[in-house]
């Protein structure tokens, strides 16, 4: 196999167009490749610097998990500080967690802090939202962001070949009609998001919330989104 490590764009465009596989940490292909083959030519964006972003609003694709810290919100720190194991951590990246895995678990602290993905194209970069990065899984460049007032992430320790843990994410965005509180909750496979004005009423916070598609979630889940509200609006405040 012969892996590709474009430092431009274009160069990047031109392995797509030649057919490479993108990878990220290869942490989720290699036994499948080991199983089935390797592919011809494969393409890594590890020396790409539009890939390789850090700061409090943004994140490349190719930012390997362990390298996330406190200069990003804390509800996307937290749930890539709980991403398998620290080796894991130190070989996976933001694009094949987000895009290639199944359990994508930093999908939900993405959504919470609304971001939108640059993607790379073979005819180009542009911006697409989370909806179509999840069901098309183009090559993620990196996410972008407005900071939140704060954040918060949950997530229970699993089992060893169990079912996936609850997550919950939340954030608070500050705008010109007040602030608005984003909730994402991992039930199983699937994600679910609410989406509320509020201040620093959490019981009210919390009856707006039980009126999205938070609303049909299992009472067990519903329990972990109420503490996690509560003490986000109680502990950190917004008005």
């Amino acid at each position: 196999m012969l892996l590709r490590l474009p430092t431009s764009v274009s160069e990047a465009q031109e392995c797509l167009a030649e057919g490479a596989v993108p990878v990220g940490g290869a942490t989720l292909v290699w036994a499948t490749w080991q199983r089935d083959g390797f592919p011809g030519l494969a393409m890594s964006l590890r020396e790409l610097p539009e890939a390789n972003v850090l700061g409090r609003e943004t994140v490349g694709g190719a930012v390997v998990l362990h390298r996330i810290d406190d200069r990003v919100p804390d509800v996307l720190r937290l749930a890539a500080a709980m991403v398998g194991t620290g080796a894991v951590r130190r070989t996976a990246t933001v694009g094949g967690n987000v895009v290639g895995s199944t359990l994508r678990c930093l999908l939900p602290a993405a959504l919470v802090l609304d971001a939108r993905a640059t993607v790379l194209e073979s005819d180009g970069v542009r911006e697409t939202d989370l909806a179509e990065l999840v069901a098309k899984r183009p090559v993620l460049v990196s996410l972008r962001w407005r900071a939140p007032v704060a954040s918060a992430y949950h997530k229970p320790s699993g089992e060893t070949g169990g079912p996936p843990p609850l997550v919950v994410a939340s954030a608070v965005h500050a705008g010109n009609g007040g602030h608005r509180l984003r909730v994402a909750v991992r039930d199983g496979h699937e994600v679910l998001t609410g989406a509320v004005s509020c201040g620093t009423d959490a019981a009210d916070t919390v009856q707006a919330l039980s009126e999205t598609a938070l609303g049909d979630l299992p009472a067990s889940a519903w329990q972990a989104v109420r503490a996690q509200v509560t003490g986000l609006l109680g502990d950190r405040g917004t008005d």
